[in-house]
């Protein structure tokens, strides 16, 4: 393949060129959970300052009027060399450019871009890749508001797309490429995008992110345009998987979740290498997408301590689901530290650092059961969403993906008796005896 992905629309805005920063100590490299501490960041600049300031501003002042002319010089291509600095709060700021230094080190990526959410960022990678004719092979299920964005605005625009299951085989992807390419072919257009979610929402299910790499290269290796592999990786992401180790091109996330970690914030990420960034740089500082000062700041005092979190969720996790799965009353768990299909036990054995700690429960009944159960709790939260400190649960069928029509809800194991939950770092005695005592109630 080649190494020139699509040429962005417009020239990305540069950096800021930062104070060199110290990523290696006594000849070992430094830690993320230390490097979280002030990488990026320089006090000088901000009077010293311990933390980072949130920098409220919208435009940002020029030295003189040389200087302004000269940093446009760069930026429109009169000059070569490019440009460097800050000029306007739509393409980037300090915050921002600081949190985005700190994200990518977690996935070991040469860039990472934020966004004001995480379907902002899916949007604006799917619309700086993807153009009339074109076709998107994706895996599933994946969030439900990402497939109805492929499946029902982008088709708006001449966009088609294909899927393979996350379980699926190097051969059963290698079919679905195969017939992605002449699709592609007879639309006149490419397939401009593999998009995966790995794991699944809300089944956990697991995508070989190795086999869809050589899957690609063997069927679509020789295009003019190489097709870039894009995964949300906000399950699992960033302590327990490294999908760019693994032959992902960019790592999506829902910062709101783990990243964030609070509740208490919006935003998305995206990280690779820069060229891949670039399209996506460039069509984030002509629509605005890009996440505000304030967001990037939490978000930076976030990530000092989202090893500590994530950490202590998943051992909870681990103690919550060896109870349940004793329960006469649970079905079954889509938990990846419990499981029993043997192909996804070696995807998670090659790719996975750590079992997470949001997973399906499956009650037995339906619905009503599972209704009972969500409505007996006392310590977690009935609300959508995940990855933060306090214990939440939710009814995929009956909310997040209520809008995935009834078939495809089967077809993906999106049953009426699945709850999701995602343990937060309470104690994990006081919520195993919360499930005890609602799972009475069934």
């Amino acid at each position: 393949m080649t190494d020139t992905p699509i040429k962005p629309i417009a020239t990305p805005t540069p950096r800021r060129k930062p104070k060199p920063q110290v990523e290696m100590l006594g000849g070992r490299k430094l830690k993320p959970a230390t490097l979280m501490m002030g990488h990026g960041f320089d006090p000088v600049l901000s009077e010293g300052s311990l933390k980072a300031p949130i920098f409220l501003t919208s435009t940002f002042a020029f030295e003189n009027a040389a200087a302004g002319k000269r940093h446009f010089e760069g930026l429109t291509g009169k000059r070569p060399g490019g440009a460097e600095g800050l000029v306007y709060s739509r393409f980037n700021g300090p915050n921002q450019e600081i949190l985005e230094d700190r994200l990518s080190i977690w996935d070991d990526a040469e860039d990472a871009l934020v966004f004001s959410s995480g379907m902002s960022a899916i949007a604006t990678l799917l619309l700086a890749y993807c153009s009339n004719n074109d076709v998107i092979v994706h895996s599933g299920p994946l969030y439900a508001a990402t497939e109805a964005m492929i499946a029902r605005i982008l088709s708006r625009f001449g966009i088609t797309y294909l899927d393979f299951p996350a379980g699926a085989t190097r051969a059963e992807i290698d079919a679905v490429l195969e017939k992605a390419k002449d699709m592609a072919a007879k639309q006149g257009g490419r397939v401009a995008m593999i998009y995966l979610e790995s794991p699944a929402n809300p089944t956990n299910a697991l995508v070989d992110i190795e086999a869809v790499a050589e899957a690609r290269d063997a069927v679509l290796g020789n295009e003019a345009v190489p097709t870039p592999i894009a995964i949300d990786n906000t399950f699992l992401g960033p302590l327990w998987q490294q999908p760019l180790h693994h032959g992902a091109d960019i790592v999506v996330y829902s910062l709101t979740k783990y990243v964030g970690g609070h509740s208490d914030l919006v935003a998305g990420g995206l990280s690779g290498p820069k060229k891949w960034m670039d399209p996506v740089r460039a069509l984030r500082n002509t629509i605005g997408t890009i996440c505000d000062p304030n967001t990037a700041w939490m978000l930076m005092r976030s990530l000092e301590t989202v090893e500590l979190r994530m950490t202590r969720a998943g051992e909870n996790a681990a103690k919550v689901c060896a109870f349940l799965a004793q329960h006469p009353k649970v079905e079954g768990l889509g938990y990846l530290g419990m499981i029993h299909d043997a192909r996804q036990q070696d995807i998670f054995d090659r790719h996975c650092s750590g079992a997470g700690s949001t997973f399906s429960l499956f009650i037995k009944g339906g619905e009503a059961e599972s209704f009972r159960f969500l409505d007996s709790l006392r310590l977690a939260k009935l609300a959508v969403s995940l990855g933060g400190t306090e214990t939440l649960a939710s009814h995929p069928a009956a909310m997040t993906h209520l809008s995935v029509p009834d078939a495809r809800k089967l077809a993906l194991g999106i049953t009426d008796n699945l709850v999701r939950i995602s343990i937060g770092v309470e104690d994990p005695d006081d919520l195993i005896a919360d499930f005890e005592q609602a799972l009475e109630q069934v």
